[in-house]
């Protein structure tokens, strides 16, 4: 499910720079990379490389539409489908501005992951200020459509595992773990505009959440009474307005294309990519095999230029590529390259060179014999 509106939207990947929108976003959509549809933030070449199979620490939310079986009742069949569609791409819409990962729908529930895939340490705030914000979009929705339309919340913060689930496809990546049986839980313990925080996700941010209201709940699952915080309707509305815009806006460069373009900008898949390979490979080898040929062509230049803008191009790339893999949103043990990442990056460094090497004995060449 898309957004419906995409002004909070980033102009690039939050992880790795890819242009998602604006005219020179054509080039990637052109190789069939675009926002992914469960968060708009990132492309869908990131969004494919999610962590794998670990345990990492996040915040879940669970989003449902109150008194479904009423409204269903109440407005029939075709209606009700028309008013939670709308909803669901409301709250879509509110959580991947604050780069929510959306994992699910579920009736008339969304369930949304913080902290995954692009890295938050704010990540437990941010699904709170989603939700609060989700809160006041509603009201608009309401008067939309002439209905009292009110919506519960859970948000839980904790470690799960990660990953797919039935199968290879991307579409089937979810968390598994006690946080996100803690989250639907809340959210099913929470009434009609409130929202229901677990201990730990308040704990990060409880200077903030002054008008929650401590509690003991038992919960079904959950052997012993927890602790949780709820805030209620208008209790929730300070901690919206001093959100701040959450979204980080890169600037967008030639050189996020290029790394864009001719590597894998994923952290968790191979950064050097096989199109910057065979880049390197055909500058290398095809131009010394033309300059065999068109020794005294005017076109010997263009080709020259053109071989040269070919190796920056592959040097950009190892240095982007290097930049990425050392930024604190990657995980330590994506750090270490990959065997193949290493021949592929001793590679193409050694074409890049080796092609500055011809083309600078080229014009001495022609300096000499002139």
């Amino acid at each position: 499910m898309s957004t419906s509106s995409s002004s909070h939207l980033s102009a690039q990947c939050s992880v790795c720079g890819t242009l998602l929108s604006g005219a020179m976003s054509v080039v990637f959509r052109i190789v069939g990379i675009r926002r992914s549809p469960r968060n708009p933030n990132i492309c869908t070449r990131c969004s494919t490389h999610v962590e794998e199979g670990r345990l990492v620490e996040i915040t879940v939310l669970f989003a449902d539409l109150s008194s479904f079986t009423e409204l269903t009742h109440d407005l029939g069949a075709e209606r009700t489908h028309e008013v939670v569609d709308a909803f669901l791409r409301m709250a879509t819409e509110v959580l991947v501005k604050h780069d929510a990962f959306i994992d699910k729908y579920i009736g008339d529930a969304v369930m949304a992951l913080f902290n995954v895939p692009v890295r938050h340490e704010d990540h437990a705030r941010r699904a709170i200020l989603a939700a609060t914000e989700l809160e006041s979009a509603l009201q608009n929705l309401a008067a939309r459509f002439g209905l009292s339309l009110q919506a519960s919340v859970g948000i839980a913060t904790g470690y799960a595992r990660v990953g797919r689930l039935g199968s290879e496809d991307s579409k089937d990546y979810t968390a598994i773990g006690d946080v996100v049986n803690l989250a639907a839980r809340l959210q099913g313990k929470a009434g009609a505009r409130e929202i229901l925080i677990s201990a730990e996700s308040y704990a990060k941010h409880s200077a903030e959440l002054t008008q929650a209201t401590p509690e003991q709940v038992l919960l079904k699952g959950f052997r012993e009474p927890l602790t949780a915080y709820r805030l209620r309707g208008k209790e929730s509305s300070r901690l919206a307005n001093d959100a701040v815009e959450t979204s980080a806006r890169e600037k967008i460069s030639l050189g996020a294309m290029i790394f864009g373009v001719l590597g894998a900008p994923c952290a968790i898949s191979t950064l050097i990519g096989p199109l910057a390979v065979a880049f390197g490979a055909s500058g290398l080898f095809g131009l010394t095999a033309v300059l065999v040929f068109l020794d005294q062509s005017a076109i010997r230049v263009p080709i020259l230029v053109l071989a040269s803008m070919a190796a920056v191009a592959n040097l950009y790339t190892l240095r982007h590529a290097r930049k990425l893999r050392m930024e604190a949103r990657v995980p330590a043990h994506l750090k270490v390259k990959t065997t193949l990442e290493k021949r592929r990056t001793i590679f193409v460094l050694a074409a890049s060179l080796t092609t500055f090497g011809i083309v600078a004995f080229e014009i001495i060449a022609h300096i000499l014999l002139h």
